[in-house]
Parts: structure tokens; sequence; C-alpha cells
């Protein structure tokens, strides 16, 4: 039953990526943007492979996995709401949410 459901979502998720919009909005930052990437709540690699995702701009995407390992994310940060409250995240979000950035280039720090 749970595989079932699984695939109606992707399915659901294929078929809002392939209607034509002109702006997307941000699950984290909540901006408008042209574009967005899915961003696996709990990362696949720590088991979240068919998991709920989030659309996610470009900028934020990359900055989720630039300050957050995947082991925190699926720990600590498996909802949106978790996202957007962590301490990690705080100045980023204060400073895209007024930005008008839609690409951004990160490095992972090194650890």
């Amino acid at each position: 039953m749970l595989r079932r459901q699984q695939m109606q979502q992707a399915a659901a998720e294929a078929a809002a990526r392939a209607r034509p919009s002109a702006t997307s909005c941000c699950g984290l930052c909540e901006r408008e943007v042209q574009q967005t990437t899915r961003h696996h709540l709990v990362p696949r690699e720590e088991g979240g492979r068919y998991g709920a995702t989030v659309a996610l701009c470009q900028p934020c995407h990359s900055s989720v996995h630039r300050f957050l390992t995947n082991r925190e994310l699926a720990r600590r940060y498996p909802t949106v709401e978790a996202l957007r409250a962590a301490t990690e995240l705080h100045d980023y979000l204060s400073w895209i949410r007024k930005s008008k950035v839609e690409k951004i280039r990160n490095r992972r720090g090194q650890r």
C-alpha cells in the first residue's frame, strides 16, 4: 500500500513539473522563482528515497546541503518547518528572502 502511495505521489510530482508555469514558489524561502528542484526531506542516503520531497529554488537547495549534513537533515530536519527553524540557515534565509538571486554557487566546506 505504501509503495502505491509513493508511486502516486511521484506521478503527481511529474505531472506538476510537466505543466508550463512562468514561476514556481520555493518551499523554503517562499520566493517566486523561475525554476525549482526536488529536495528529499530525508536524504536518499539516509533511507528517504521514496519519502516526502519539497520544491526548492537552486540557491536554497544548494545552501541546505552546504550548511547541513545528510545525517543532520535526516535526524533533526525531516520537515520544511524544521528546516525553516534551523539555526544554521537563519542568516541565509534572512538574506535570500530579500534577494532576487536565481543561481548561487556553494561549495561544501571541509568537515
